[in-house]
Order: structure tokens, then C-alpha cells, then sequence
């Protein structure tokens, strides 16, 4: 990674983010050209990112709270485990809050248009704990985090880029069939994404500054990723054919896990 010693970590970690958020608008660019995608394609690109982001929580997020935590002076369990859980749980909420809308919404009979506003909503706030992960990753790299690096930072971001592609498609497509024109379709489906690079500063700025909660930030990250993982990406990936799916995740896993420890 000798190409990035003269560019600040900040505006690599902007960079990493913005990438995420074009690899959505990619995703929602598939609108201008197709009704809907090959199901076999998306089983496998989702299982492939499923793996990235697995491997990514631990050797980019979660390993280096536990050496920060034992740097720190802290019980190195303690703010790694209660970050974990709460960045899960943050998610498993957000996510049952959404089924809760869309279910009062479908039954007061909403139109296509009010369930094209759910869905943006849905997703857009499912990319933000995504976008802090990448900002607090390469947060961590800033301040010097015991097992933190520059290759599982974009890693990471890579992972998130990877199943942000059809979280595009997800919501333009359906909103093309909805009668929306193409373009607002990919209008929408690209807006999901922009929040990722604000959060992901965020992210960042939060590690920079305060240096003692980075070990709870790094696990509430990771916490949130494998959240998304079992709850989303696992579950859409196996809906069509399960095998194809595992043998993404498994290559997924094993190129994460070769880019962050033989790279790193």
C-alpha cells in the first residue's frame, strides 16, 4: 500500500466510502438496461460480500478493540463484548421497526409510491451503521490501533461495495416496476447509498477524537456487520440456491482473510 503514504487517512476513508456509494448507483444503473437480473448472479455476488464482511468484522474491526482494549488498560473482554451486542442489536431493532412501518403502511392500503418511500427509507438507513464501519476502520488505522491496517480497512470497504451493488438494483428495480421512470428509478436507488459517505466520516471523526471509545466503536461496527450478514445478505443469497451461495461466502471469506493477514 505504498501508493497512499503521502494521502491523508482521511481522505482515503472518504474515498472507500464514496466507492461503496458508487457501487450502489452501479446497481441501480442496471434499471436502464434490464426488467430484472439473473438470480444466480446476485445469490453469488451476495454470498461473496457475506464472506468479506465476515472475516472483515473480526481482522478489521473486532481483533484490533480487543489489542486497543488490552493497550487501554481495559478488561479486554468488556467493551468488545458490549459493543458487539449493542451494534447487533442497534441493527436487529432498526430492522424490526421497518417491518413494523411497512406492515401499518400495507395495511392502510398504501400506493406504490408511499412502499417506494419505505423501501428507499429501509435501505438508506440499513447503509448507515455500513458506512460508520468504514470510517471507524480507517479511524482506527489513524490512531495507530494494535492490529488495524490500511488492507483491511479497504477490505472492508470492498465487502460493503460488493453487496451494495444489488441493494441498488433492490430498490430500483422494484421502483421501475412501480411505475416510476427510469431515470427517477435510478435516481432513488443511488440516493439509498450517498449516506454511506457522511456516516463513514462521522465514523472516523468519532475514533480520531475520542481514542478511549474506539474499542466500543470498533466492536459496535462489527456487531452491526454480522447482524446484516444473518439477517440480509445470507438469507436473500440462499433464497434461489443455497450451495451457490455457500460457495460464495466461502470465497469471500478466504479472499478476505488473504488480503488482511498475508497483505496486511
Amino acid at each position: 500500500m505504498n501508493f497512499t503514504n503521502n494521502i491523508p487517512i482521511v481522505w482515503l476513508a472518504l474515498g472507500a466510502s464514496v466507492f461503496c456509494w458508487l457501487i450502489t448507483a452501479m446497481g441501480a444503473a442496471l434499471v436502464f438496461f434490464f426488467k430484472k437480473v439473473n438470480a444466480a448472479v446476485m445469490n453469488v455476488l451476495m454470498g461473496f460480500a457475506a464472506g468479506v464482511m465476515i472475516a472483515a468484522s473480526f481482522w478489521s474491526l473486532l481483533s484490533p478493540a480487543i489489542d486497543l482494549s488490552v493497550e487501554l488498560g481495559y478488561i479486554p473482554y468488556l467493551f468488545p463484548c458490549v459493543g458487539f451486542l449493542a451494534g447487533g442489536l442497534f441493527v436487529v431493532g432498526v430492522s424490526k421497526l421497518l417491518d413494523k412501518s411497512i406492515t401499518l403502511k400495507q395495511e392502510a392500503g398504501a400506493e406504490s409510491k408511499k412502499r417506494g418511500i419505505l423501501l428507499v427509507s429501509s435501505i438508506t438507513l440499513h447503509n448507515i451503521p455500513e458506512g460508520m464501519s468504514v470510517g471507524v476502520a480507517f479511524g482506527a488505522v489513524s490512531v495507530g490501533t494494535p492490529a488495524s491496517t490500511l488492507v483491511g480497512a479497504f477490505a472492508l470497504a470492498l465487502g460493503i461495495g460488493l453487496q451494495n451493488f444489488p441493494e441498488g438494483a433492490s430498490v430500483a428495480l422494484p421502483l421501475r416496476r412501480d411505475g416510476y421512470s427510469r431515470s427517477k428509478a435510478f435516481l432513488f436507488g443511488q440516493l439509498s447509498g450517498i449516506v454511506e459517505p457522511c456516516a463513514a466520516m462521522l465514523g472516523f471523526f468519532m475514533c480520531t477524537a475520542i481514542k478511549a471509545a474506539l474499542p466500543f466503536c470498533l466492536s459496535f461496527s462489527a456487531g452491526a456487520m454480522i447482524a446484516v450478514v444473518a439477517s440480509e445478505l445470507i438469507a436473500e443469497a440462499c433464497r434461489e440456491n443455497k450451495n451457490i451461495a455457500a460457495i460464495g461466502c466461502i470465497t469471500g471469506f478466504m479472499v478476505m482473510m488473504l488480503m488482511d493477514v498475508a497483505l496486511g
